[in-house]
């Protein structure tokens, strides 16, 4: 019996719409299916998440997956959900943007050809760049009204009174770009679905309508919702940006937390909406959960789990060993693991004192790193008391006045950590 597709995103909370039949549709042989994804920028963030999930699903229940990257209608921009026009990207940036997040989908979607339904990445630009405007309005055009593409809520939104930046004809012909793409696809590809989020169901449709229109043919539409955090606030938005697949923007550590500090009420859905987990699994650890909320189950599987597939296992344990650093529960030898940019982003904040590494080389009395050399503490007197105290640990560990700081100390080749009571951190630098 094959997956039910619509059914796994139906209990999940992925489904927002569809065109009748298209469960049907799905069900009575394999399919292909497509999402558009513009390169704005060349890393997908947690928004995307949502469409490459979407499409794993797909593939899970025995379907191709299509990636559609928005090469030509990324130097457009789509109107959907936007108060004003997208800044137009260069042809260079775009081929960056578009390389970019095509590696990136390739870690989530089979694109081996020896199996049945391996995943398909194709460029829109290939089949628009050569298109002429003539060509173009004779071909398509001429198959939608204005009053049909005018009475789109993306469009009426930016066309109504109180909109007080307008659209322009670039963003209004978006819609009908998007569509064409759909029937190239179902042309070339036999593709007869297009995904995409709630915002996107006016363009997808548009397509569908110029598929009957010109070919007579029948094609099908489905979409997710828009996620958004219980408060209203948007998703996968922190104080500092988008939270980025790209490990480069976003830390596998910061990616982690991101996800643990995630409210409970958002974690009820989010356990279903980004991991592959069971339905009775999920159900089994929200009891759980539910039971016992201070221990954070749900979060930790999602952090888990989000981080695991996007970041591979390795980066989820150094995560989580970094995330135990900050509650002094991590060894010194774990602290020593951790890279630079990790290092940094937890003791963010933490005052720091540059000294030569020459010092470091002949050796480092405890009392010059925490007075002459770095004025953490005031005086000569203050360091002495403070070890006597057992109060002074060097990454993590304890020290004695006796302790002498060599380069066997150094995190990441550059840092020490001081800390004087439980809270209470230094940072030395070591530059040559």
């Amino acid at each position: 019996m094959p997956i039910n597709f619509v059914q796994e995103l139906q209990w999940r909370g992925l489904l927002h719409d569809q065109m009748p039949d298209t469960e049907s549709f799905l069900l009575s042989a394999p399919a292909k299916g497509y999402i558009g994804f513009d390169p704005t920028a060349d890393s997908l963030h947690i928004g995307s998440l949502v469409q490459i999930i979407i499409l794993m699903h797909f593939q899970k229940a025995g379907h191709t997956p299509i990636v559609l990257v928005g090469g030509a209608t990324g130097m457009i921009g789509d109107p959907s959900g936007k108060s004003d026009e997208r800044n137009l990207l260069d042809q260079q940036t775009l081929e960056k943007n578009c390389n970019g997040i095509q590696t990136q989908l390739e870690q989530f979607l089979n694109f081996d050809s020896s199996i049945k339904n391996p995943a398909m990445v194709v460029n829109n630009y290939d089949w628009m760049k050569s298109y002429t405007l003539i060509d173009f309005s004779r071909d398509i055009g001429k198959h939608l009204t204005v009053n049909y593409m005018m009475a789109k809520e993306s469009v009426k939104k930016r066309l109504g009174a109180d909109s007080k930046v307008g659209m322009s004809f670039t963003e209004f012909t978006y819609q009908l770009l998007q569509g064409y793409d759909f029937l190239h696809l179902y042309n070339t590809l036999d593709c007869k679905l297009q995904m995409g989020g709630s915002d996107q169901w006016g363009n997808i449709t548009t397509g569908t309508e110029l598929i009957r229109r010109k070919e007579g043919g029948k094609a099908y539409a489905l979409t997710c919702p828009l996620i958004k955090k219980a408060d209203g606030s948007k998703f996968g938005k922190t104080e500092e940006g988008n939270v980025w697949l790209d490990k480069s923007r976003t830390s596998p550590y910061k990616f982690y937390q991101f996800w643990l500090n995630t409210s409970d009420e958002d974690a009820l859905s989010y356990i279903k909406i980004f991991t592959f987990l069971s339905q009775e699994i999920i159900e089994a650890k929200i009891k759980e959960h539910e039971q016992a909320p201070h221990l954070r189950l749900l979060q930790k599987t999602i952090a888990e789990e989000v981080t695991t597939l996007v970041h591979g296992k390795e980066a989820y344990v150094k995560a989580v060993e970094a995330s135990q650093i900050l509650f002094g529960k991590a060894t010194s030898e774990a602290l020593q693991r951790l890279d630079s940019q990790i290092f940094l982003e937890i003791f963010e904040g933490v005052p720091q004192a540059e000294v030569s590494r020459n010092l470091l080389d002949e050796g480092l009395d405890m009392v010059a790193a925490l007075v002459s050399e770095t004025s953490f503490l005031s005086s000569n007197g203050e360091a002495r008391r403070a070890m006597k105290e057992n109060a002074i640990s060097v990454n993590q560990s304890k020290v004695d006045q006796n302790y002498i700081l060599g380069n066997k100390d150094l995190i990441a080749d550059q840092y020490i950590l001081l800390r004087r009571g439980k809270k209470n951190y230094f940072i030395l630098k070591f530059s040559s």
